[in-house]
C-alpha cells in the first residue's frame, strides 16, 4: 500500500513549521532584548559559551567551525570581547603560531549574567504555560531533538 501524505496532514506540518519558525524569531527578539543591557551581542553569547565549554582553550579555527562561521567571523568576536576584557588570545604551548582563546574572570562573570539573562528570556516566553503544560512541551522538544536526521 502506497503511503501518501493527505492535504490536511500537509497543511498541519506546513503551519507547524510556521509555528515554529514565529516562536524562534520571537524568542531570538525576547533573548536579545534581555541581553542589549549587558551589551553583548547573540553572537559574542554564542561565542562566549563555546569557549566556556571547551575543556581548553579552544584555537580560533575551531571556534569558527563549532561556530559555523568564517574564521574572520571570530576574529571580529574576539576583538570584541577581549577589548571588553572577557577573553583573552593566548599561545599554544605546543605550537607558537597557533592562538587560543581564554576565557577572563570578567568573562566568566560576564558568562553569569549570560546564562541569568537566557533564563528571564525563557521564563517570558513560557510565563503563559502551567508547569504540567511545560513538562509536556519539555518532553515533546526532547523526541524532537533526538530524533534521526537531527542536524
Amino acid at each position: 500500500m502506497e503511503s501518501r501524505i493527505s492535504a490536511a496532514d500537509a497543511d498541519g506540518s506546513s503551519s507547524l513549521a510556521e509555528q515554529l519558525l514565529r516562536l524562534t524569531r520571537r524568542l531570538h527578539r525576547v533573548q536579545r532584548r534581555h541581553l542589549e543591557p549587558l551589551g553583548i551581542t547573540p553572537a559574542q553569547s554564542r561565542m562566549l559559551r563555546s569557549v566556556a565549554h571547551s575543556e581548553e582553550p579552544p584555537r580560533m579555527a575551531d571556534l569558527a567551525q563549532h561556530l559555523e562561521v568564517v574564521p574572520r567571523a571570530v576574529t571580529t568576536l574576539t576583538d570584541a570581547l577581549e577589548e571588553r576584557g572577557f577573553v583573552r588570545r593566548v599561545p599554544d604551548p605546543a605550537n607558537r603560531r597557533v592562538v587560543r582563546i581564554e576565557m577572563t574572570a570578567e568573562g566568566q562573570g560576564a558568562l553569569r549574567r549570560l546564562r541569568q539573562a537566557r533564563r528571564d528570556a525563557a521564563e517570558e516566553m513560557l510565563a503563559p504555560l502551567d508547569a504540567a503544560q511545560r513538562d509536556a512541551l519539555t518532553a515533546l522538544l526532547a523526541v524532537l531533538d533526538t530524533a534521526p536526521g537531527h542536524c
